[in-house]
């Protein structure tokens, strides 16, 4: 599926290539991963001493899972950014929540950019929401940033999340919150206004 977004261009998604790197003119998507999530503006990825090696074995281990899933965000054909999707009953929020049928998490990082472009992140989170909401099985996507992480809060109220409670992961302290396809559909809504 892809998203257009006026004045922003096209989003599209592709499953993450793990393999090892290639060597070749064309970075790989663990490099290029590799150098998003260690790059300080994705200090809330917490990786941010990871290695090479360290990328490409995480994101073989999410290509072998079967309830994760890693994507490559795609801004007018060029990698822009990363979408995970997983399902919260089976991995990330195991015993830290009741989930419900139709429940989706998701994590996404925008790459970092000397340019930035006014509106872009939000114009990423719209469209990773429609691309999880346009699996008719998805009910409710389910997100779990650190609590101090103000700026995804703010993009996550724009497109629909309420926010339920603080719960403790192994990692972090995080804020639960919630978005149901209606949400998402009255806050794009509200802001096309």
């Amino acid at each position: 599926m892809s998203t257009v977004a006026p004045a922003l261009g096209t989003f599209t998604f592709r499953p993450v290539d793990p393999s090892p790197t290639s060597g070749g003119e064309t970075p790989s998507d663990a490099e290029l991963l590799h150098g998003w999530i260690t790059h300080p503006k994705a200090a809330f990825w917490m990786m941010q001493d990871a290695e090479l090696h360290d990328v490409e074995r995480e994101y073989m281990a999410i290509a072998a899972a079967e309830h994760h899933h890693a994507f490559l965000g795609l801004h007018d054909g060029e990698p822009a950014f990363l979408m995970e999707r997983y399902d919260p009953s089976k991995v990330e929020l195991v015993g830290l929540y009741e989930p419900l049928p139709g429940d989706v998490g998701m994590h996404f990082l925008v790459a970092p950019t000397d340019t930035p472009v006014h509106g872009f992140t939000r114009a990423v989170i719209i469209a990773v929401m429609r691309e999880l909401f346009a699996d008719p099985a998805t009910r409710r996507v389910v997100v779990e940033p650190d609590v101090s992480n103000k700026a995804v809060h703010a993009l996550n109220e724009a497109v629909g999340f309420v926010p339920e409670r603080e719960i403790q992961k192994p990692e972090k302290k995080a804020l639960l919150s919630f978005c149901t396809r209606e949400q998402f559909e009255a806050a794009v809504r509200e802001e096309a206004r």
